[in-house]
Parts: structure tokens; C-alpha cells; sequence
């Protein structure tokens, strides 16, 4: 990344994704937007034992909707689970243990979970890693890019059908403004180029994000019946900042913004009337729709380079879940 793209993205930070951007932005929210009961809606949130995720579930929680949290520490995730019903008032909150790194059993989650709970009404995808280190999980996957990427898109593959069953379903996917440092790479999804001492966390993470943020365009035309939006909760302060950023953390906790702040966009996507005004498949920070790319960047994609990673995803998932099927 160049100086000039670094400093650009530095400075554009600096200035939206705190606290104070966050504030700034909020003076022309409109409270009746929240204003929202959404009795007999089933509400699926990954990754809501902490963070961002743990307000998202508390929140819609206290909106009167079915919860079903999604999580892969079931003993944290119980213990919010509890807190979230005693203060919401809430019994309906469901927990469910899945790990996204394991992509067969993210495979299998998502059969059996269509079958039990279809119609589903929302599927916030929360949960993200950022990992130290280049790490395989046991099935062959760069551990980033099968939680961030694989694992979320076979998750949300899994759901489609329950998704289009509802009457108006929405698919909130949560990236990061680091995506705008990255374009999209269809011949390194397993971050093979990143193997080795010189790994780049970050790097790898703001990857995936894009690979998010790119993927939600191309759900949106394959999948027209659901609505779809990605977003950027801004620089908040969270368990995961805290342990994957703990340099970024020190330097910038005065600026960031609250769990509550970095989760309110997702929230006001996966519930409110308001959102779905606009178009399906757009990116969105502080409830309005936002740009994927900085001025002059180089990180755009046309929509054949769009088909084409997603194929790549597809085809990568069909060699880990059907080896034999796969080429020799």
C-alpha cells in the first residue's frame, strides 16, 4: 500500500470512524426509523457472545424478536444468552454452537438449521477473526479466510432458501473500512501469499472484508428475493479490537466508538423500514449507503471479475466438502 493510500485512509478514519464521526453522523438519524416491533421475526446473528454482536442480539432482543444467537464458545455464549433474556424480558433467545472455520459443519449447521426454523427473516453475519499468524485449519483453509469468507458464504448459501421463505428477508453482512485498502484476488483466496513469517494480519483480514463487501453484490442479483447490505461499523471498542489490535487499541481507545455505536448500522439494516428504501447490495456506515472505494484507488472490480471470485469460492468450498468429486 502507498504512503499517499495509507495516509488517505488514515486521515478519512481519523475522521468518520471514531467516535466523534460517529456523533457527527447521528444528528440526522431519525429516531422513528428504530421504532420497530419485530414480534415473529426470527433473527439469526453470528458471533453475539461479544462485541458488536452481543449489543446486536440484546438489542433485537428487546424488539420483542426470536433470537437465535450463533457462536462458537457455547459456555460465554450461555452466559449472555441469560443476561440478554433478563434484561430484555425476552425468553426467545436460542443459542447454537458452530465454529466457522469447519466448513463441513458449517455445511451441516446450516441444512439442519433451515429445517427447524425456516422462514428465517434475518441473518446478520457478525462473527470475524484476525488472526497473528498463517494458520491451516485441519481441513486445508487459511483460518481468516475460512471464517471471514468461506465459512459465511456456505452458511449464508445454507440459509437461502429459508431467507426467501420469509416475507421480507434481509442478509446483513458486517466488513470493515479496511476492505478499502484491497481489491478483490481470485487467485489467492487461501492467502498462500501471505504464507510465512512476513504474514500480515491486517492484510489478510482487510482481504476478507473486501471479499465481503464484493460478495454482497453478487448475492444481491443471484438472490433477488432477499435484500442485502454490508456495512462498516467504524473503529469500535471491542473484546476483539482489544486482543487482535492491541497496539491500534492503546493508540486510538479514547477515539473509538462504543459496541453500541459500531453495532447501531447492522441493527437499522436488519430491522428497520427505513433501510430497505434503498437499493439491495449496497455498503453503508452511520445508516447511509457509502462508497467501496477511496478516490483514485486501484481496488475496483467489474462484474466479470466479481462472477468469477465468486465461482472461485464455490469451487474452492466443493473441494474441502466433496474431495471426491473435485479434479485429480
Amino acid at each position: 500500500m502507498s504512503l499517499y493510500r495509507n495516509t488517505v485512509w488514515l486521515f478519512k478514519g481519523l475522521r468518520e470512524y471514531t467516535r466523534d464521526g460517529y456523533e457527527r453522523a447521528a444528528r440526522n438519524f431519525h429516531e422513528e426509523d428504530m421504532k420497530v416491533d419485530c414480534k415473529g421475526k426470527k433473527i439469526v446473528i453470528t458471533g453475539s457472545n461479544s462485541g458488536i454482536g452481543k449489543v446486536m442480539a440484546a438489542k433485537v432482543a428487546k424488539l420483542n424478536a426470536q433470537v437465535h444467537m450463533v457462536c462458537r464458545d457455547v459456555q460465554k455464549g450461555e452466559q449472555v444468552r441469560q443476561e440478554i433474556m433478563k434484561q430484555s424480558g425476552n425468553n426467545d433467545v436460542h443459542l447454537h454452537q458452530l465454529d466457522l472455520s469447519k466448513l463441513k459443519d458449517v455445511e451441516m449447521f446450516a441444512a439442519s438449521f433451515a429445517e427447524k426454523y425456516s422462514p428465517i427473516d434475518v441473518l446478520i453475519n457478525n462473527a470475524g477473526v484476525l488472526m497473528d499468524s498463517w494458520v491451516l485449519t485441519e481441513e486445508g483453509v487459511e483460518k481468516t479466510f475460512a471464517v471471514n469468507t468461506a465459512g459465511l458464504h456456505l452458511l449464508t448459501k445454507g440459509l437461502i432458501k429459508a431467507l426467501e421463505s420469509s416475507p421480507n428477508p434481509r442478509v446483513v453482512i458486517v466488513s470493515s473500512g479496511g476492505m478499502l485498502v484491497q481489491k478483490l484476488n481470485k487467485d489467492d483466496i487461501n492467502m498462500e501469499s501471505l504464507k510465512g513469517k512476513h504474514f500480515d494480519g491486517t492484510m489478510a483480514y482487510a482481504r476478507t472484508k473486501r471479499q465481503e463487501v464484493e460478495l454482497t453484490e453478487v448475492y444481491a442479483k443471484k438472490y433477488p428475493k432477499i435484500w442485502w447490505s454490508s456495512m462498516h461499523p467504524g473503529w469500535s471498542d471491542t473484546p476483539g479490537v482489544q486482543d487482535s489490535m492491541p497496539s491500534f487499541y492503546n493508540r486510538m481507545k479514547d477515539r473509538l466508538r462504543t459496541p453500541e455505536q459500531g453495532a447501531d448500522t447492522a441493527i437499522w439494516l436488519a430491522v428497520s423500514p427505513a433501510a430497505t428504501k434503498n437499493p439491495s447490495g449496497l455498503f453503508y456506515q452511520d445508516r447511509a449507503p457509502a462508497s467501496t472505494h477511496l478516490p483514485l484507488a486501484w481496488t475496483h472490480s467489474n462484474n466479470a471479475e466479481k462472477e468469477a471470485f465468486y465461482d472461485a469460492i464455490e469451487n474452492f468450498c466443493d473441494r474441502i466438502l466433496k474431495p471426491s468429486m473435485s479434479p485429480q
